[in-house]
This record gives C-alpha cells, structure tokens and sequence, in this order.
C-alpha cells in the first residue's frame, strides 16, 4: 500500500498541474478562435455599419477586418490550429505520462469531446446568435492577432494561389463585391416564400436593383406607337390633337416622322395660343385671326436623343440632371427607336402608374373563366414575371409577342398555339406583322 501511494504521488507534481492548465487555457484560445471566425464571416455588414454609423469602434474595427476575409480567415485557422495541436500534444504527454501506453487513445479520445463541446459547438453556437455583437468584440483581439500573423499568412496565400493555379483555378479576393447583389436577391426571395417579405416588397427592391443591368431599348415606347404632331398642321388641327391627347409631351416632326423637330408641352401650347387669342392684357385682344400666324417650333422644346443602350440607372441620373422627363431613343444609326421617359423607369420600380388618362392601363392582363391570361402582345416580358410571378426569360426578347415570335421561328396566325418554357401560348389577335393578343396559360 505505501508502494502505490509512492508511485502516484510523483505523477501528480507541479508538472502535471501546469501542463493541465496550459491544455484548459488552450481550450479557451480554441474556442476563442473558432468563434471570431464565425462571427466575422456571419456578422451583417449592413449591421455592422449601421452600428459603426452610431459610433461603434468595435463594429468599425470589425468592418475593416472583414474587408479582406482571406486574410482574415487565414490568421484565424493558424491561430487555432497552433493552439489545437499544441493542447493534443500536451495532452497525450499527459495521459501517457500517468496511464502509460494506452493514454495515447485516451487522450485522443478526451481531446475530441473537449474540442468538439468547448472549443467548436459551443462558441459558434453563441457567435451564430449574436453574430454582430460578438463580431465587434473580438475585432480588438483578432485585429493584433492578423498583424502577428500576417508574414505567414501572406507566404502561406501566395502559396495557395500557386497550386490552385495549377489546376486551373483563379481567385479573386473581390468577388464578394459582386455577389452583393446576388444576396440580397436571394434573401428577398426567401423572406418571400417564408411570409416574412410581401411581393410588392419585393418587387420594389429588385427592381431598383435591376436599373443598371437594363437598358433603355428594354422598356421604351417603340416608335410605332408614339403619337406625334406634324409641324406643318394647322393650329387648330394640332389643338385639337393635343386636347385629345392622354399624353402632355407630344414630339413635333417636320416632313417624315424620322425628323424630329422638337417637343411639345400641353400646357405651353396653350399658353402661346391664349396669348394670340388674347393678348398679354385686357386691353390687348387681337382675336382668333391671329392664331393662323402660330408656328408650333416656337413654343417646342429642343428634342433630347439618347442611345439605345444607354442604362436605366444612368438616364435615371441624366433626367434629374437636366431636369426633364422626357427623351427620344435612336439606334447607332440615329435612327428613332422609341421614346422613354421618368415615369417608365420609375415604373420598373414601384410598378404600374396610372391615372385617369390611362382607361386601358388596368385591364393589361385579364384572366378568363378558363384559367386563361389574356395579355396584350407588347407587353414586356417582366412585368407579366412581375404581374404573375412567372419566369420566362426575356433575353432574346423585351415583349410577350417578340418571345412568341423568337421561339416559333414565325409570325404565326391568329388561333396557332405553341407551347414552351412550361407554358400555352394562343395567338388571339395579329395586325399586319404584329401579334397583338395572346392566351396564355401555365401548363
């Protein structure tokens, strides 16, 4: 009995104590570790700004940390896996030390369940929770650590970027400046089909999104459809065009349609004809004979071109700046294509516009008792996704009939139905080339 106890006691000196605590302090740094770099790669950088907008300096210092994650990641792993091999290495010292060869299991054995619960699942656990919080706490700490580490890290990223080169991959430290967009397109769509987004919500931010992707072409009035003044009308032919007019701005041409002169408002026509009707004062009336002298150039704005491929996002910008919301759309050629205005782009946001000058804006889809959509043919292709939640793509054409058109390989004729991209297309109406009325129904 006095044998065995003078065999223990050695085993359990001072060594043993501090190798002990060096594996519990280990364990700690371990998770240290492993939770900062989870709360740094989940953490919200929306949050995290908004909170560094409030005076954060940890949410600032966790900001210009996150700015390179390779780097970042790359400490991280070092630090915690020096700290990690280090704590299995005294720790199967340990166990061998006191239970001889069979402590080499143990300690693999012990090791794993205390990493696993103490130095993996739980501080992530807690640093998934409280992502942003957690994230500008350790900032501090992970900050001195990259600095530290930083030599060895950069050898050890040249060297990755090397191999990974070999077999034909590049990295591009940036590209989560690209897939901004891209997540946040997908957490709409999930918020959506969890209830928690609504579908206007949605539509609204996606769009906004959209305006520097799409270009004028995709959403301007084609040109066969522009009403327009000829110069060379009578005054009261062109009051009365513009008294029956829905529209304010009206394009004056001069000869042919292709030659533009200018842009006419309503309310400066008006303007001009009441003063040669009138007169400036009440003692001035030069009568209705003098409206003959009107010339409709001199009350017409200068046109304002624009290139078909101008985007969404910069006509945006260009009608603020130049304070108008109005622009003809010409081809490399300069040839008219179309015309575009605020009101059209603005649409792409917020949906449809309408007034009391827009009698057929409400019925552009109509839903017949059979489970039919009946749409008109020049309706794009976006708002019936918009209108309906469908995705048919729209990159071969910008309107319904043009989709119709592209995959019949045709212009068909009235009563022809087709099927594709998981829909029944019927044609229901056609004016000449053009198909004006469609059936369309999910299949």
């Amino acid at each position: 009995m006095m044998e065995t106890t003078t065999l223990v006691e050695p085993v359990l000196d001072a060594a043993f104590w501090i190798t002990t605590a060096a594996i519990l302090l280990l364990l700690v740094l371990s998770g240290f570790f492993s939770g900062s770099e989870t709360a740094l790669t989940a953490a919200s950088r929306g949050k995290l700004r908004a909170q560094a907008d409030k005076g954060s300096r940890g949410a600032q210092r966790a900001l210009d940390i996150t700015e390179d994650n390779e780097r970042l990641i790359g400490s991280v792993l070092l630090g915690n896996n020096l700290v990690n091999i280090l704590a299995a290495s005294l720790a199967t010292a340990l166990f061998t030390r006191v239970f001889g060869e069979s402590g080499v299991a143990l300690a693999t054995l012990v090791m794993t369940l205390l990493v696993l619960i103490f130095a993996e699942v739980l501080p992530k656990t807690y640093a998934i929770t409280n992502a942003e919080r957690a994230a500008a706490g350790v900032s501090p700490v992970i900050q001195v650590v990259i600095t530290v580490f930083s030599p060895v890290v950069s050898a050890v990223r040249l060297f990755v970027r090397m191999v990974l080169r070999i077999f034909g991959v590049q990295t591009d430290p940036d590209s989560h400046i690209l897939a901004v967009r891209e997540e946040i397109a997908g957490a709409l769509h999930l918020g959506h089909s969890e209830g928690v987004v609504e579908k206007e919500d949605r539509d609204r931010i996606l769009g906004a999104l959209d305006l520097s992707d799409r270009s004028v072409e995709e959403i301007m009035l084609h040109r066969s459809q522009i009403e327009m003044i000829n110069a060379d009308d009578a005054p009261d032919q062109i009051l009365s065009q513009c008294l029956e007019s829905n529209h304010t701005r009206l394009p004056v041409f001069k000869g042919e349609p292709d030659n533009i002169v200018g842009v006419v408002h309503a309310k400066d026509l008006l303007r001009s004809m009441h003063k040669l009707t009138f007169g400036d004062t009440e003692d001035e009336a030069p009568g209705l004979m003098e409206l003959r002298k009107f010339d409709i150039q001199d009350v017409a704005m200068p046109p304002y071109f624009v290139p078909d491929t101008t985007t969404l996002d910069d006509q945006m910008r260009q009608f603020l700046r130049r304070r108008t919301h109005f622009a003809l759309v010409v081809d490399e050629y300069g040839s008219l294509e179309g015309l575009i205005t605020l009101e059209d782009i603005l649409e792409e946001i917020v949906g449809e516009i309408t007034d009391e000058f827009d009698p057929d804006a409400d019925h552009s889809i109509l839903k017949t008792k059979d489970g039919h959509f009946l749409v008109d043919g020049a309706m794009t292709i976006r708002d019936l996704n918009r209108a309906n939640d469908w995705s048919l793509p729209d990159e071969e054409a910008n309107t319904v009939a043009g989709l119709v058109i592209h995959e019949a390989q045709m212009i068909p004729e009235i009563g022809q139905v087709f099927n594709f991209h998981g829909f029944r297309f019927e044609v229901c109406g056609r004016e000449g080339n053009r198909v004006t009325k469609l059936k369309i129904r999910s299949q």
